[in-house]
Order: C-alpha cells, then structure tokens, then sequence
C-alpha cells in the first residue's frame, strides 16, 4: 500500500483594506503553485485566530496604518492559537517614502525606519507567542490606497525565491 506524503502548505492571513495586499497574496499564491506549494489565502476578517488550520508555514501580510499594522491585524496575531516554535514570515504592503514637503529631500532609510515600523511591530508580536520568522519583506504603495510600486511582482517572486526552500 502507497501513503501519499502530504504536499507542503501555507497558510496566508492579510488584511488587505484597499486590495493592496489581496493582489500581493494572489501572485504569492501563484508562484508558490508554480514550486509546487499549496497556499491558503484567507482575509482574517474570515478566519478565526482561535482556530488556526494546519500549516508547514504561516504568513502574515498587513498593511501600514500610521507607521504599524492595522490594529485588527495586531489583535489577529496576539490571539492566534499556535505553538510555540511555530514557523512563520511576514510579508507587508507599506507606504513608499515620500519627499519632505518643505525641503523637497527624501528620507534616508534609517528617518524612513523610525515613522514606518509595521514588520518590528509584527515581529515583536510573533516573537512574543515563541514563533520562528523565517522570512520578512515588503512591497511599497505609492498612494494612501494604491497603487502598488511600479514592479511589485519582481518583489514578490524574490521573496518567493527567499521562503521556497524554507517550506
């Protein structure tokens, strides 16, 4: 008798408020399935943090709100019902940095870090639970609702590249 060896399986939370994230999570989807990797994406405005389904990997993807993630993301993931040592990635949609309105300069990276925490906040939470991130990254949106910066999908398939072998 052949056992099938069950395939390898993510499970993708966003909480796409403008569909940023919806887009970022389909090409993930995509490309993962392209390797051979089932991903489930799901919104956690339909999911229940209590009661996580199995997963090889878990990402989460939250949009930038005020420098953090959303506040219904943060609550999503300090209620999420998984053991400690799990593994997981982040992966978010964040403002693209803007030129000073007075000067006209844009921020060096490190002035960027300090208005625009969302993966150090995510991270801190995830870190607290005892989970494992294996991977971080993020696309940019050029606009309070979009779009998303020109070539977002050569970001996404880099990250892919990255957390493929991890999973």
């Amino acid at each position: 008798m052949i056992v099938e060896k069950p395939g390898k399986k993510i499970a993708y939370f966003h909480a796409s408020k403008f569909g940023n994230g919806e887009k970022v999570a389909e090409e993930f989807q995509r490309l993962m399935a392209d390797r051979g990797v089932e991903v489930e994406v799901r919104h956690i405005a339909h999911a229940r943090a209590k009661d996580m389904p199995y997963a090889d990997l878990y990402l989460f993807s939250a949009p930038g709100r005020m420098g953090k993630p959303r506040g219904k993301m943060r609550r999503f993931l300090r209620r999420a019902n998984l053991p400690a040592g799990t593994r997981c990635a982040v992966l978010t949609t964040e403002g693209a940095p803007r030129p000073d309105p007075k000067t006209g300069k844009m921020p060096d990276p490190a002035a960027a870090e300090k208005w625009q925490r969302v993966i150090p906040v995510m991270l801190k939470i995830l870190e607290a639970k005892g989970l494992k991130c294996v991977a971080e990254g993020k696309v940019l949106v050029t606009g309070m609702k979009g779009p998303l910066e020109e070539e977002w999908e050569r970001k996404v398939a880099a990250y892919v590249d990255k957390l493929a072998p991890q999973v």
